[in-house]
C-alpha cells in the first residue's frame, strides 16, 4: 500500500461523500485533522505501513547474516504485520460494505 494511493481513495471518498450531501468539491474536511475519521484512517494505514516496512528490514537484515538479529524476533514481527494488514483488509471491506449500503438506501 502506498500513501499516495491510500491519500487518493481517501479524498475520492470524501468528495462522494459531499457530493451525496449536496456539498460543494471545496468544501471537504482535511484528512489530516486531528480526531476526524479520515485523519485516524490514514494514521492507521501509515503504522500498519510502517509495521510491514519494519519486518521486511529485519527480515532481510536477518538474512544478511546480522547476530543482533534473532529468527524468533523476525517471525514474530512478520506475524504482527500480516495480521495488522489482515486487520486493514477487513476495514475496509466493512467500509466499503457500508457504503455500498448507505448508497443503496432509498431517500
Amino acid at each position: 500500500m502506498s500513501v499516495p494511493a491510500i491519500q487518493a481513495a481517501l479524498q475520492q471518498m470524501q468528495a462522494l461523500s459531499n457530493q451525496a450531501a449536496g456539498q460543494s468539491a471545496g468544501a471537504a474536511a482535511a484528512p489530516d485533522q486531528p480526531g476526524s475519521f479520515a485523519g485516524e484512517l490514514q494514521a492507521s494505514l501509515g503504522r500498519i505501513n510502517q509495521m510491514q516496512q519494519s519486518a521486511k528490514q529485519q527480515s532481510m537484515a536477518f538474512q544478511a547474516g546480522d547476530p543482533d538479529v534473532a529468527l524468533n524476533d523476525v517471525m514474530i514481527d512478520m506475524q504482527k504485520a500480516s495480521v495488522s494488514f489482515e486487520m486493514g483488509v477487513q476495514v475496509r471491506n466493512r467500509l466499503v460494505t457500508a457504503y455500498k449500503d448507505v448508497m443503496s438506501m432509498q431517500i
